[in-house]
């Protein structure tokens, strides 16, 4: 029996919608360093499927993984969780 596949999920802020029913959207993550044990911020920027075009510039969203879409997306969104102002 194979186990069942879980989605993977990430939030994050939207960095751009110039594109039709495509965000990119930038994760932050703390990441501790090996040797001197120090918290350091990193982030990855991913596009991100928006079919109805509805996330904003600055809109703090969640998205989930999917099947590839086109070159680079593999995301798409989920939910908007907080407007941007």
């Amino acid at each position: 029996m194979s186990k069942p596949r879980v989605q993977k999920e990430r939030t994050g802020l939207v960095l751009s919608n110039k594109c039709s029913k495509t965000i990119t959207v930038v994760v932050e993550r703390l990441v501790k360093h090996s040797i001197y044990k120090k918290f350091i911020r990193q982030s990855t920027k991913f596009m991100v499927h928006d079919e109805r075009s509805q996330a904003k510039e600055g809109d703090k969203v969640r998205i989930v993984e999917t099947r590839p879409l086109s070159r680079h997306k593999r995301w798409r969104l989920q939910e908007i969780l907080e407007q941007a102002k």
